[in-house]
């Protein structure tokens, strides 16, 4: 039997784009965005640090490979639905802004990082930025007013996403506190919450309502119409 082959290289890559990626997200998540370094993903995969350079350049590549694994994970499915006329363009992007929101409150440490990147080097991205724009042209939107709707759209789903992890008594006013606000004390009480199970869990009972609220806000004007099933 030949014994030297199990010394040799093994017949599989012990580091990639993918496992970097990986690797990456696993760092942020636990350390923060501050502790992620070239060294922690090496240990964190169990390579050299310079077996990485082989694959990004550094830490700007980095970046955008981590927001291209991010942005892989959104649902476009309904985008393309819109595209083929199988649902609305406003239904669409209702689905699409609720996956992203989703995503994101998942992620939630990557979106101040991932908002200032620049989307030309994660092809996902792109590819997904392109069918938002392709489905709000195809709602009859101007093209000088696509990508401010874009970035209108997807400034409200990052700050969405804080929001459903944020503390349920958010808004509470303690009588203890000392301040006189029984009109905003009212709206607290008032305010509709999420099912039993999300009561109990770490997410804001409070975050959905005012996500769909200000979601039909925003795509108010968006055509709901052009269906293949609709009038």
């Amino acid at each position: 039997m030949n014994r030297a082959q199990g010394r040799g290289r093994p017949s599989y890559s012990l580091v990639n784009r993918e496992k970097i990626a990986e690797a990456a997200l696993a760092i942020i998540h636990r350390l923060g965005y501050d502790k992620l370094t070239m060294a922690r993903i090496a240990e964190q995969i169990g390579v050299s640090p310079s077996a990485l350079y082989n694959h990004v350049s550094g830490k700007h590549e980095l970046l955008l490979l981590v927001e291209d694994t991010v942005m892989g994970q959104v649902d476009t499915s309904p985008l393309y639905r819109a595209l083929d006329g199988t649902i609305t363009p406003r239904d669409a992007l209702a689905a699409w802004a609720e996956s992203y929101r989703d995503v994101f409150a998942r992620h939630s440490p990557l979106v101040s990082v991932i908002a200032h990147a620049p989307i030309s080097g994660a092809p996902r991205a792109v590819a997904m930025y392109e069918l938002v724009a392709r489905v709000y042209v195809r709602a009859g939107v101007p093209t000088e007013e696509v990508l401010p709707r874009i970035v209108m759209l997807e400034s409200f789903i990052y700050g969405s996403a804080f929001d459903v992890h944020a503390p349920a008594d958010l808004f509470r006013v303690p009588e203890s506190a000392g301040f006189d606000a029984p009109t905003l004390d009212a709206a607290h009480r008032a305010a509709p919450t999420g099912p039993e199970e999300e009561r109990e869990s770490d997410r804001n009972p409070y975050a959905d309502a005012p996500f769909r609220l200000g979601l039909r806000a925003l795509l108010r004007d968006v055509a709901d119409e052009g269906c293949a099933g609709g009038s």
